[in-house]
């Protein structure tokens, strides 16, 4: 077969944005997340559940510190930009409230609720981002996988964020555009170029920490290894954070944990200790 992409052809270049295709344990994991999440909710009860917007859909899952004027992380939840809820991602709020953050996970539009266009859900994730930083006065923003993605679309805007943690994330668009997810996303010339947040360095201002496995695909690696050098060529402050022996799944379970690669990486940015 004919090269579409890169070093790809169509076959390898769907498998490269097809997380099942090299992480079989994906079903036990994702399990574990919501298991591990009604754990956290038996032991520090239901969260706030509170609004950022007009649609039912836009709330969020806010789990409080004891302390009031503690640091807020804001977490993007991944999906693939179809799926995910906020009640599955509770696992980390426990790590965090007990260091001394409150911890929000926000809900949002899936691209399949959307009609295909990814523009309605970056622009729920900022509204849902602007809310926190109204109400609370050091907002750091943490994504994984798509959201990720929406996360560092963020990232490019003027929004008040300290800083962002970016695990397993999409941050150019043109490799998911001519993969097989195009057959549920509605790419244009314009929604790439807009929600590629590598094509708009100059936007950047907060401190970025990238993070990805060895054993993601390779698109997933090559992205995130993109990113960070362009970051880093920008005069941005950017850390990338290589996790070995860890595939899209198990990294973004290790949120829930200080000496994992994005628990760790999400207090030392926060500056707050487990």
């Amino acid at each position: 077969m004919s090269k579409v992409f890169l070093d790809y052809d169509q076959a390898a270049l769907d498998a490269a944005y097809d997380q099942a295709a090299y992480a079989p344990n994906r079903d036990q994991v994702l399990a574990r997340f919501a298991q591990a999440s009604e754990l956290t909710r038996r032991r520090l009860g239901p969260p706030q559940r509170l609004s950022y917007g007009d649609q039912p859909i836009e709330g969020l899952d806010l789990y409080r510190a004891k302390n009031a004027g503690a640091p807020i992380l804001v977490y993007v939840h991944g999906g693939a930009w179809r799926a995910g809820m906020a009640r599955d991602y509770a696992f980390p709020a426990e790590m965090l409230t007990r260091a001394g953050a409150h911890y929000a996970v926000l809900d949002f539009n899936n691209v399949l609720e959307t009609g295909g266009d990814l523009m309605p859900m970056a622009e729920q994730v900022q509204r849902g981002i602007a809310w926190a930083a109204g109400h609370f006065a050091s907002v750091f923003v943490c994504g994984t996988s798509s959201g990720a993605h929406l996360a560092g679309v963020a990232a490019t805007t003027d929004l008040p964020v300290k800083g962002y943690v970016l695990g397993s994330g999409m941050y150019d668009l043109r490799g998911p555009r001519l993969s097989k997810r195009s057959s549920y996303v509605k790419f244009s010339d314009a929604v790439e170029d807009a929600l590629s947040p590598q094509r708009h360095l100059e936007r950047v201002k907060a401190p970025l920490a990238i993070v990805y496995g060895t054993l993601e695909t390779p698109e997933f690696q090559r992205q995130s290894r993109d990113f960070a050098d362009a970051l880093t060529r920008a005069r941005k402050s950017a850390e990338v954070i290589r996790a070995e022996g860890y595939n899209h799944f198990e990294l973004t379970e290790t949120l829930g944990n200080p000496y994992g690669p994005l628990g760790r990486a999400l207090l030392a940015q926060m500056k707050i200790g487990a």
